[in-house]
């Protein structure tokens, strides 16, 4: 099977070699043809993205105006910080031309001059490696104003590294886009949309890494080529980041289809001491998790993960066994969200402390029936009323764990738990005695303890 993102090419990342396997072949080809016809052909290719959503590159694309006196611009998405996701930092250590390369496509394709890579801030190590690549770039004239005289055209383009400050919240579109102007990390309401009011109001088209970095091969092999690879209605292949309770955790490159259970019995080398799979997380861990003993027959893809009662996500799957401590994962997955939300919805802002707080209190013991069934209320009451899919992401754990573990869970609680009430009366937790209706003005001395 071709490797479409990461083939197995030794020192692919050098210019030099890049080169000699057609690299930056597939923008002159591009530039010789009109902007229209390569958007159809990415539409007609049926890529979608590999950010979480699944949306069809094309179309989004498309969505960019055809005139406006404003420039256009292109943010490519790596911001890679959903637990279970480490795919896009393979491509800024591998094979990071190509990912120029499809950047350079992707902004011709849309009329964008300036395109700017957003990199998660802790990956110093991909930065660094990165930026040298667009360096080479630059100084080899395949980006750039040198562009002109490399592809004898009239485009050019302009790419800069933005390094991200820590915030999970800004894998999200529109935070993004705040952050790349210097502004707090807070997700925008929609409509408007990026293609009609992005970065500093200008059009704007948002695509993640591993999305972009498949433009160059379809491009240069066909869009035909490209359809025939995986699932019909999901094509090409998905990098998979499989971790957890597996013998071989990594990044593996597989037709979009791949069975659940081949990836990770087959190329993930199984469960340690053969052990039984209690849970799987298929998409990173803000994706509704599926029951270890029904993974059988599951494909992976956006339509087949759908059916599944899950979602694609971004590839990144969770394995758990049996002797996995579910409580305890859920609530590190529930501080993570808490710890991550920006704080501008009401339902996510406190939602995900009740979250955090329950569970606590069932990690230690103290839980009841009732605050399974409060978890869910909680966890239904974010879902859907906030700006953006962090809510999501921060319900969807909890309420899919709790419904379809729900045996596992009713094992570690009581049906009922009285736990004692400190300071009933908060304005009294200073006195020693209640206080009497006030006939008289009484000094600081009345309200010492004994």
């Amino acid at each position: 099977m071709e490797k479409i993102v990461l083939p197995d090419i030794k020192d692919l990342h050098k210019l030099d070699v890049y080169k000699a396997n057609d690299g930056y072949t597939a923008i002159k080809k591009a530039l010789s043809q009109s902007t229209d016809d390569i958007i159809d052909q990415v539409k007609k290719s049926g890529l979608r993205g590999r950010g979480g959503a699944a949306f069809l590159a094309g179309l989004k694309w498309s969505f960019m105006p055809k005139t406006t006196d404003k420039p256009k611009y292109l943010c490519v998405n790596g911001d890679e910080s959903e637990p279970g996701s480490f795919k896009d930092r393979q491509i800024f250590d591998f094979n990071p031309h190509q990912l120029i390369e499809g950047t350079l496509i992707t902004c011709y394709a849309i009329g964008a001059k300036t395109a700017y890579v957003y990199i998660r801030g802790e990956y110093h190590k991909w930065i660094k490696l990165f930026q040298k690549a667009l360096d080479d770039a630059y100084a080899a004239g395949f980006v750039g104003e040198k562009m002109k005289e490399t592809f004898n055209t009239d485009f050019a383009c302009e790419i800069y590294v933005h390094k991200g400050a820590g915030a999970y919240i800004c894998g999200e579109e529109s935070a993004l886009m705040n952050s790349i102007e210097g502004q707090r990390g807070y997700p925008r309401i929609k409509p408007p949309f990026p293609a009609q009011n992005g970065l500093w109001g200008c059009p704007t088209t948002i695509n993640n890494v591993e999305t972009i970095t498949n433009v160059p091969k379809i491009i240069n092999n066909g869009w035909e080529w490209f359809s025939k690879i995986g699932e019909p209605k999901h094509p090409g292949t998905i990098l998979f980041g499989v971790s957890g309770h597996v013998n071989k955790p990594g990044v593996y490159e597989l037709p979009s289809g791949t069975l659940l259970t081949d990836i990770i019995y087959k190329y993930a080398g199984g469960v340690p001491g053969d052990k039984k799979i209690l849970c799987v997380i298929p998409g990173g861990s803000s994706m509704p998790p599926l029951i270890g003993t029904e993974i059988e027959g599951v494909k992976m893809d956006a339509e087949s993960l759908k059916a599944a009662g899950s979602s694609i996500g971004t590839g990144g799957i969770i394995v758990m066994d049996e002797d996995t401590e579910l409580v305890k994962v859920l609530a590190r997955i529930s501080k993570f969200y808490y710890h991550e939300s920006c704080g501008q919805c009401t339902p996510c802002r406190e939602g995900t402390s009740w979250l955090v707080r329950i569970l606590d209190r069932i990690a230690k013991g103290n839980g009841s029936s009732h605050d399974l069934d409060m978890l869910i209320n909680v966890a239904s009451n974010i879902e859907g009323n906030t700006i953006c899919a962090l809510g999501e992401a921060a319900a969807w754990p909890v309420r899919f764990m709790i419904t379809r573990f729900r045996d596992y869970f009713e094992e570690r609680v009581q049906k009922e738990v009285t736990l004692p009430v400190k300071n009933k009366v908060h304005s009294m937790r200073e006195t020693a005695f209640p206080i009497a209706p006030q006939t008289q003005s009484l000094s600081r001395a009345d309200f010492k303890k004994d």
